[in-house]
């Protein structure tokens, strides 16, 4: 195989960087669900998601006078929040494009550590489009939220943490959206031996279309998974996740709302819809091993949402 864009070293490395500056996420055995099944809970990482690992591993790699400059990313909001927060960490300007209909609780809470926030664009295709406008007009550097090697390097710890505090573990099962969480395990566990698996809904099924054609593919995603929501699966992502044989399962809004509401009353995890989108596949049958690793990736979801579904409306 050839050398990939992004290794295990780089993950290794990125693994330094975050030590101590972010939390160990746990891993909670989850037997009442099913014999073998674990979670490891990124919702408990800092702003709510396992973002802010890509983030500071980009952050650290920019020159004064790239700091000097500002970062800007765009992002459904689990990425803009946690740029923001580690800009204002660095002490770094942050502007990050949202758009119309996101979640008014991840904008407010990307405005409150300190980010501006453009919301021009109407959906995420349009944003991306934004998000080219203001690059080219404020000069600043793109943080890219799941589309560039330190992004992938730091989504990876999740992995290295991961195959650290289970003995055993065979499979991890992660949400996808543009594919930089997923890719990011994949590079740090399929060479230890450990089976990964993409799990998407079937409305915003980004990473399985880039994997059929070889390349992006375009999507309009529409689903209760917001922050699945990518318009496409980075070109690093299904570069990794082809060379490295990871599979992906699609999951319906109805598998996700019943995965939801499993982690709220029997794990007891406040978790967004897109977090419960990997037990929707396990729980469907759709994923099988022995030690299955389950990656709740966020819990950043507004009160109004998570009532609607708990509700079962």
């Amino acid at each position: 195989m050839a050398e990939l864009p992004v290794t295990p070293d780089d993950v290794e490395r990125a693994a330094a960087l975050v030590r101590g500056r972010l939390h160990r996420t746990p891993v909670f055995s989850a037997r009442s669900l099913r014999d073998g099944l674990s979670l490891k809970a990124e919702l408990f990482q800092r702003t709510g998601s396992f973002k802010p690992r890509g983030v500071l591993t980009n952050l650290a790699a920019l020159s004064a006078a790239e700091r000097r400059r500002g970062v800007i990313s765009v992002s459904a909001g689990n990425h803009a929040q946690a740029l923001a927060w580690g800009a204002r960490e660095e002490g770094i300007d942050a502007l990050l494009v949202m758009w119309q209909g996101a979640s008014a609780a991840k904008v407010a809470a990307t405005r409150a550590y300190g980010a501006v926030v453009d919301l021009e664009a109407a959906d995420p295709t349009e944003a991306f489009a934004r998000l080219d406008e203001l690059i080219d007009a404020t000069g600043r550097v793109f943080v890219h939220p799941f589309d560039a090697p330190g992004t992938i390097a730091g989504q990876g710890t999740v992995g290295l943490e991961i195959l650290d505090d289970v003995d055993g573990v065979d499979t991890i099962v992660v949400p996808c959206g543009g594919g930089g969480l997923v890719s990011g395990i994949a590079v740090a566990c399929v060479p230890a031996g450990v089976r990964v698996i993409a799990v998407e809904p079937e409305g915003s099924a980004a990473l399985a279309e880039g994997l059929a054609a070889g390349a992006p593919v375009p999507v309009t995603p529409r689903s209760v998974a917001d922050a699945l929501a990518a318009p496409f699966a980075g070109r690093l992502a299904v570069e990794l996740c082809s060379a490295l044989g990871v599979p992906v399962v699609t999951v319906s809004d109805d598998e996700i709302r019943e995965a939801f509401r499993v982690l709220y009353a029997r794990a007891k995890l406040a978790v967004e819809p897109g977090a419960a989108a990997s037990l929707a596949a396990v729980a469907r049958g759709r994923v099988d091993g022995e030690r299955i690793v389950v990656v709740v990736s966020g819990g950043n979801v507004a009160a109004e949402t998570a009532s609607d579904i708990l509700a079962g409306r």
